[in-house]
């Protein structure tokens, strides 16, 4: 297979009932721009007719397809990776198989990096997920921004564009966990974003639980920042400072006043306590975070393992 100048990076996971009407819309919206391009879906894992399907498409479009079957679940950035891994292009685009993001989209990204910029995200306009979805990605991306100062409007959505050199750093970092659209951005010279369409999910359901959306973030925050670990050591100090200061308002009252009772009952000891145990064990918590992911780097484990690959023989 020559080297194309476009490669469609796709993770698919339990997507039988979509599937079709991926391929029905992608292959056609890819021949109308009208430049070499080859469609790499990645296979994480799936346990219904997916794999069936990929080999079916593969065998009737072999000289633009290729499959990469995963032999577990490594999650849908780690199918990224190895999309990345394998695809070819000088441009290379993420695409859910979900078809929320419309495959006809792709042109309006290339055409945006026609202008000079090597990586185009995308926002999702009048977007279809479910309200406490919107919110909480609202409330993520405002986090996020705060924390690692990286700009990005829709961190969700998965439609987009990255130049080859960005996808050559991306596969050099060899990090265990990480968000690929924030690692991306770190290492773009240009980047820019554009809106794009967003329909409702034509079959099946998210694999994106609430705790994993979470998990995600913890993820994202704790892989380009440390600003959570100098946030909670200043949190620390103020409270230090704080109770300096009660300790040395209640000498004073009891110097003044005697025995007296008030400052007793606004400063409890008891919900002092506990107060301060919450604190003790969030910090706990948020060191274990950066330690755990020191531990899953330092291991050198596989991010992992390709059974097989589907390709047209060079």
């Amino acid at each position: 297979m020559a080297k194309p100048n476009v490669s469609v990076v796709i993770p698919v996971y339990n997507e039988e009932a979509v599937l079709p009407q991926l391929f029905a819309r992608l292959y056609p919206a890819l021949d109308k721009l009208g430049v070499s391009y080859e469609v790499v879906f990645v296979n994480d894992g799936s346990i219904d007719k997916s794999v069936a399907m990929l080999r079916e498409q593969f065998q009737l479009r072999p000289d633009v397809t290729r499959v990469v079957l995963f032999n577990g679940n490594f999650g849908q950035h780690m199918a990224i990776m190895a999309g990345f891994e394998y695809c070819r292009g000088d441009r290379v685009v993420t695409l859910d198989a979900d078809l929320q993001n419309p495959p006809e989209e792709i042109g309006n990204l290339l055409a945006k990096m026609d202008e000079g910029h090597d990586y185009v995200g995308s926002i999702r306009r009048k977007r279809k997920d479910a309200a406490w979805r919107r919110w909480a990605s609202r409330a993520m991306n405002r986090m996020r921004e705060r924390l690692t100062h990286i700009q990005m409007t829709d961190q969700g959505c998965m439609l987009r564009a990255y130049d080859r050199p960005i996808i050559d750093a991306i596969r050099a970092s060899r990090e265990v966990s990480t968000f690929i659209p924030a690692l991306a951005y770190s290492f773009s010279r240009n980047p820019t974003e554009i809106e794009v369409g967003h329909e409702d999910r034509h079959a099946g359901e998210s694999k994106y639980s609430l705790y994993r959306l979470i998990r995600l973030n913890f993820d994202l925050v704790t892989g380009f920042s440390v600003v959570p670990l100098q946030l909670f050591s200043l949190f620390g100090i103020l409270v230090s400072v704080l109770s300096v200061l009660v300790y040395i308002v209640v000498i004073v009252k009891r110097i003044a006043l005697g025995e007296g009772h008030g400052i007793e009952v606004i400063w409890d000891r008891d919900i002092l306590e506990f107060f301060l145990i919450g604190v003790q064990l969030f910090g706990m918590g948020l060191i274990g975070e950066y330690v755990g992911r020191i531990y899953q780097q330092v291991r050198e484990r596989p991010r992992y393992l390709v059974q097989a690959i589907l390709e047209k023989p060079e």
